[in-house]
C-alpha cells in the first residue's frame, strides 16, 4: 500500500507521511521476471535448485490462472467470501464506485502494467456454514442446494449477510445482517435459497460498480472456488446478471496462474497467446431468467441492503 501505481515505485509522500526509509523496502520486481527471484534449496521438497520467478498476489493469479489476459475480462472466486476482478488494460483506472484498483500483472520490466478493479464480498460461503454451524439447518454444506430447491422461489425474503459490516462497493461499518420480508408462510427451504441468492445479488452490485467505473460491458463471468458445485446458485448468478457464467475446466486458477508467471519468465511458454490457447471451459450457465423478473428481485435486494445500514453506532 505504499506503492504509487502509476509510478510502480515507493510513494515518496507516503514514505515521508508515515516516516519509513525508502532503504530498509526491497526492491519491486514485475509479476514474472526473467531475472530470477531466487532459487528453491536442492535438497529441499523438491530435490533441486528450481528457480523461483512467478510473484502475485492470490486473486491476481486466480484472474491470470482464468487467462483473465484482455481488457474487460473478469473473473470471480466464490469461497468463504467472494473476491472479483475485472482487467481495465494499461491505464489505472480510480474507483469513484467503492472499488479498489489495483496492478493486475506485470510481465517482465519492458512489459506494460496491467491493472484491475477489484471488489471484495465478505461474507458468501460463510453463510452456508452459519446455517450448517449456527442454526443447525444443514448438517453438510452440500445439502444446502437441495434444500433451495425444495421451494419454488425465496417466498419474497432476502437475507443481507452483513455480518461484520458492508464490504464493496458500500463500505458501512454500520451495517448488519437482517432478513426482510418474513412471514408465516417462510419455512428453511426458503431460508436456504436466500442465502444463496444473497451470494449472486452482492457479486451483481460489485459487477456494477466495476461496470459504473470502467465503462466496459460484461460479456460473461469466468468462476472458480468450492461454491461453483452449487448448479443453482450459478444459474441463479447468470439469471441476475444477465451474461453468461463460465466455469473452467483446471479449478485451481490461483496456483496456475503463478505457474503461468513463472513459464513466461523463463521461456516454458512464449506468448500470453499461448496461455491464453491452454484455458478450457467446463461448464457455461446462460441467463433464463426474463429480464422483467430479474431487475424485479434485485430491486427487491437493494432494499433489503438499505434496511442494513445503520443499525450499530461507529
Amino acid at each position: 500500500m505504499l506503492m504509487s501505481l502509476r509510478t510502480l515505485d515507493w510513494d515518496e509522500d507516503l514514505l515521508q507521511l508515515l516516516r519509513i526509509p525508502r532503504e530498509m523496502l526491497p526492491a519491486i520486481r514485475p509479476s514474472s521476471d526473467p531475472r530470477v527471484y531466487g532459487f528453491t534449496a536442492a535438497d529441499g521438497p523438491l530435490g533441486a535448485a528450481v528457480p523461483v520467478c512467478g510473484d502475485l498476489g492470490d486473486q491476481q493469479a486466480a484472474l491470470l490462472g482464468q487467462a483473465g489476459l484482455r481488457s474487460g475480462m473478469a473473473k470471480n472466486t466464490y469461497g468463504t467470501g467472494c473476491f472479483l476482478l475485472l482487467n481495465t488494460g494499461t491505464e489505472p483506472i480510480p474507483s469513484k464506485a467503492g472499488l479498489l484498483t489495483t496492478v493486475a500483472y506485470r510481465f517482465g520490466d519492458d512489459g506494460p502494467c496491467v491493472y484491475a478493479l477489484e471488489g471484495s464480498i465478505a461474507i458468501a460461503g460463510a453463510l452456508v456454514q452459519w446455517l450448517r454451524d449456527n442454526l443447525g439447518l444443514i448438517s453438510e454444506p452440500a445439502e444446502v442446494e437441495e434444500l433451495a430447491r425444495s421451494v419454488e422461489d425465496n417466498g419474497g425474503i432476502y437475507f443481507v449477510p452483513f455480518f461484520s459490516g458492508a464490504f464493496a462497493p458500500y463500505w458501512r461499518l454500520d451495517a448488519r445482517g437482517v432478513i426482510v420480508g418474513l412471514t408465516r408462510f417462510i419455512h428453511r427451504g426458503h431460508v436456504a435459497r436466500a442465502v444463496l441468492e444473497a451470494t449472486a445479488y452482492q457479486t451483481r452490485g460489485v459487477v456494477e460498480a466495476m461496470v459504473a467505473d470502467s465503462d466496459i460491458p460484461l460479456a460473461e463471468l469466468r468462476v472458480d472456488g468450492g461454491m461453483v458445485r452449487n448448479e443453482f446458485l450459478m444459474q441463479f448468478q447468470a439469471d441476475i446478471l444477465g451474461v453468461p457464467i463460465v466455469c473452467p475446466l483446471v479449478s485451481e486458477t490461483t496456483s496456475l496462474g503463478a505457474a503461468y508467471a513463472a513459464g513466461l519468465a523463463v521461456g516454458y511458454w512464449e506468448s500470453q497467446e499461448e496461455i491464453a490457447h491452454y484455458w478450457r471451459e467446463a461448464r457455461r450457465w446462460i441467463p433464463l431468467m426474463p429480464a422483467e423478473q430479474r431487475e424485479a428481485l434485485y430491486a427487491g435486494w437493494k432494499k433489503a441492503v438499505e434496511r442494513s445500514f445503520g443499525l450499530v453506532e461507529v
